[in-house]
């Protein structure tokens, strides 16, 4: 037992509950120092929080070292910069006191404030991306794997393995389960090939067609392979210290060289590693936790899926070669019969105009609730056939949509993006969205189309601005009004837009009927949109730099100059009948 001594974390903890965080404390009385170049390390001691915001949206990995061995996270601890440390955890960056980053930036912090911020983080595990998180719901909905993570929590007692909010809902059966020590392990065959060279060699020879395969070798760790595995679907490791070297066997074996270098640093580390709160510990009550954007990007799970996504559609077929002896539609029984199955495993065709999309059951099912809902029917109906064609793969078709909207659609829910998209595809990949319940799509569409609207006309903007407040595309929509209200008279003097005016729902008159401003260019977004027309007022205020006393003033000068470019609109409008109606037959 070990010997009972003050511990620094309890006197601490019980402090911290009188220590309240403001806004205020977010933002720096003092002029702070710019670093234009400087790296992320550089920019988070500094507090520069507009350099540190660019290289995060930049993609640049939170959680990554220094020659000294020391995250960004760290430095902003060190120096007291609050709105840097919150804009670091935000994005992921890792604060747990059970791993070794933590505990340094919990040591180091300035304060008991920075203290307060980093024990509210820890509370909560680092939030996921669309498709990791949709993956690891899936993951976590089959009961076996489930349960494993239930019983983990409870013997570390550390947040972030918690499987709250993971629901039956979510539930898509695996197709594949392992048996580890007599522990099962549920998983689907296509995330696994996907991720590690390995698994793709064994389903493809001694694995293949089995759904339960038994892992016999004494020296096998359950809870290391488990947390590869649930790696393998979230892109994030959360291992017992213990518990690393077994998963170092396990990633060599498995041939996933980036994750086992970086495995093998991170133990000479833990090996050196004082942690001065859990000195009373055992290591098995220490954790590791690893994002992967800690990766090569070619070794995170977007990557591999669309490397798996490329060769499904290679061989994905035009309806008119049907016919041949590769690919042959079975109508009577809804199945295609393919030959060559194995090399992508696919499970699912979806026709589209005159096109056999190859797809995975469990991609499409942990996307979208509309396709869980239909391939669970499917499966419903196939289980009642009998004398299916071997190797018939179960086939629907999707109507009402193109097969480059349908393409475009299922690249978003294989990697979490889209590469490019052609400007006459929005709508339509906007009402894809909404159809197949697959909303975070239509920010995905927004962030390619945004640099391409930079150089359209003003009547391009007014199309956009309409087709994105109907369809609820807030990212296009700011920048819409931002720069209609920066660019105001040069509008007014367009046709299209006092035209679209008339389209439009007023502006309220009664300043207690209006709705909420949107956010200000560059600040966090408002999805609460309202009233096209009174948030462009708010936009204008915003742009003219109106005076608080004259606010209200300035809102009636604008709602009477568009009320004239209304009367404009109507008597062009009048105009053009005329015309068409004087036009000879």
């Amino acid at each position: 037992m070990p010997p009972n001594r003050p511990s620094s974390g309890w006197i601490i903890d019980s402090d911290l509950d009188e220590i309240d965080l403001d806004p205020s404390d977010f933002t720096s009385s003092l002029p702070l120092k710019k670093v234009p170049n400087g790296d992320v390390f550089q920019a988070s001691r500094a507090g520069d929080v507009e350099r540190l915001k660019y290289l995060l949206e930049s993609g640049v990995n939170v959680n990554a070292r220094d020659k000294w061995d020391s995250v960004a996270l760290y430095y902003a601890c060190l120096a007291g910069h609050l709105d840097a440390a919150r804009m670091l955890l935000e994005s992921g960056a890792i604060c747990s006191e059970h791993t070794f980053d933590g505990d340094r930036c919990h040591y180091a912090a300035l304060n008991l404030k920075v203290r307060k911020l980093l024990k509210a983080f820890e509370a909560r595990p680092p939030p996921l991306a669309p498709l990791q998180a949709a993956l690891r719901d899936t993951f976590l909905s089959c009961e076996a794997n489930r349960v494993y993570l239930e019983q983990s929590e409870a013997i570390y007692r550390v947040s972030g393995l918690s499987s709250s909010g993971v629901s039956n809902a979510n539930h898509f059966p695996p197709d594949v389960v392992f048996f580890v020590q007599g522990r099962p392990i549920e998983a689907h065959r296509v995330i696994l090939s996907a991720r590690s060279p390995f698994f793709k060699r064994k389903f493809k020879t001694d694995w293949r067609g089995r759904s339960e395969v038994r892992l016999a070798r004494e020296k096998l760790s359950y809870p290391a392979l488990y947390s590869l595995v649930h790696f393998f679907y979230s892109d994030r490791l959360e291992i017992a210290v213990d518990d690393m070297e077994d998963l170092v066997r396990i990633c060599k074996v498995c041939k996933c060289e980036s994750l086992q270098r970086v495995l093998e640093k991170e133990l000479i580390h833990q090996k050196y590693a004082e942690y001065k709160a859990l000195r009373d510990l055992d290591n098995s009550q220490k954790r590791y936790i690893l994002q992967g954007l800690s990766l090569p990007e070619e070794d995170r799970l977007s990557a591999a899926l669309h490397r798996v996504l490329q060769s499904s559609l290679a061989r994905s077929t035009m309806q008119q070669n049907l016919e041949n002896d590769v690919d042959r539609l079975v109508s009577s029984f809804n199945v295609v019969q393919m030959n060559d199955c194995v090399d992508d495993l696919a499970d699912i065709c979806v026709r589209v105009d005159n096109k056999i999309f190859r797809c995975h059951q469990v991609v499409l099912a942990s996307r979208s609730e509309y396709f869980r809902a239909r391939l669970s029917h499917m499966k419903d109906f196939h289980e009642g056939k009998v004398g299916l064609p071997s190797g018939a793969v179960p086939c629907f078709e999707e109507h009402d949509l193109s097969m480059e909207a349908f393409e475009k659609m299922v690249e978003y829910m294989y990697t979490d993006g889209l590469k490019d998209i052609n400007p006459g595809q929005a709508e339509e990949m906007f009402d894809a969205a909404s159809r197949y319940l697959l909303f975070p799509l239509k920010r995905a569409v927004a962030d390619v189309l945004l640099p391409q609207l930079e150089m359209v006309s003003p009547a391009e903007l007014c199309h956009w601005l309409i087709l994105s407040d109907m369809y609820g595309v807030i990212k296009i929509r700011e920048y819409c009004l931002d720069t209609i209200a920066c660019n105001f008279e040069t509008f007014a003097d367009t046709r299209d837009f006092r035209a679209m005016l008339l389209t439009v729902p007023p502006p309220s008159g009664d300043s207690s009927l209006r709705t909420t401003a949107p956010s200000a260019p560059g600040a966090a977004l408002n999805t609460d949109q309202g009233n096209l027309l009174d948030d462009l007022r708010e936009k204008w205020l915003e742009a003219e730099a109106a005076d608080l006393d004259k606010r209200d003033e300035s809102a009636l000068l604008f709602d009477k100059r568009l009320e004239m470019l209304m009367l404009v609109a109507k008597k062009e409008s009048e105009t053009v009948v005329d015309d068409i109606q004087d036009s000879p037959a």
